[in-house]
């Protein structure tokens, strides 16, 4: 398309769909690594409490303070968040490999439109099918 031309408004909105899948996907990935951290976290806290003796004072973080807590009650609530995690993860996972797709999908469907919008061709002047 030469300079002089505007972009056809269904065209737009295909590009600006496909923009908005991959915001979604930087999210996701966003969303990942912070999974990951956390994951990492709970693992070297569940490594340091498997170090401690049983009648070793432990403490939990809550807000800004500590509070004294026993050990099991500690690594059965860090096993709990670690699975909680994975489960956040795997989720995380099928709705990357969607919004992938979708981003394929709505380029493919961008470059279909434009080949079909020559300067001079019937298709500049029709309406895209709607999907």
């Amino acid at each position: 398309m030469s300079s002089g031309q505007q972009i056809p408004p269904w065209l737009q909105e295909q590009i600006m769909k496909m923009q908005q899948a991959q915001q979604s996907l930087q999210s996701i990935h966003m969303q990942k690594q912070q999974l990951e951290m956390d994951l990492a976290e709970s693992d070297k806290a569940l490594e340091e409490l498997n170090k401690a003796s049983d009648d070793d004072p432990v403490y939990k973080h809550a807000g800004s303070i500590l509070i004294k807590s026993n050990k099991q009650d500690l690594i059965a609530d860090l096993k709990e968040r670690k699975e909680l995690a994975n489960t956040r993860s795997t989720v995380l996972k099928k709705q990357e490999e969607r919004v992938k797709e979708s981003i394929k999908e709505q380029e493919s469907k961008i470059n279909e439109m434009i080949k079909g919008t020559s300067p001079g061709g019937a298709a500049s002047t029709q309406e895209a099918p709607k999907s």
